[in-house]
């Protein structure tokens, strides 16, 4: 079974950067498309970006040009570097892997606990 822990939010001033992790277990990491989703209160969970086994990455409107997804395989590990982040990014962060339609419809039978993202002054 596919196990993520996600890790590195916490508290940051608008236009600051976090770098959030996700490491994964139960899959063969280098094979499967990863993503990160977010939630905020009274909201449902949105994609906010996902990569590819091979590197192709994409993001939702809101993030791109600000946000970067990326991978090391060796280390069954993805990141979310997120730049110049705005009240609105605040939520609970989650990753998941698997294959490609998955990844990019968020469609899941079991999430991680998420990390905590707030933005404010």
């Amino acid at each position: 079974q596919v196990h993520v822990v996600e890790s590195g939010g916490g508290l940051v001033q608008p236009g600051g950067s976090l770098r959030l992790s996700c490491a994964a277990s139960g899959i063969i990491f280098g094979t499967s498309a990863m993503g990160w989703y977010r939630q905020a209160p009274g909201n449902q969970r949105e994609w906010v970006a996902a990569i590819t086994s091979t590197g192709t990455t994409d993001y939702a409107d809101s993030v791109s040009g600000r946000f970067t997804i990326s991978r090391d395989n060796a280390k069954n590990t993805g990141y979310l570097q997120m730049n110049n982040l705005k009240p609105e990014d605040t939520a609970v962060y989650y990753c998941n892997t698997g294959d490609v339609t998955a990844v990019w419809t968020g469609t899941f039978s079991s999430w991680g606990q998420g990390t905590q993202v707030t933005v404010s002054s």
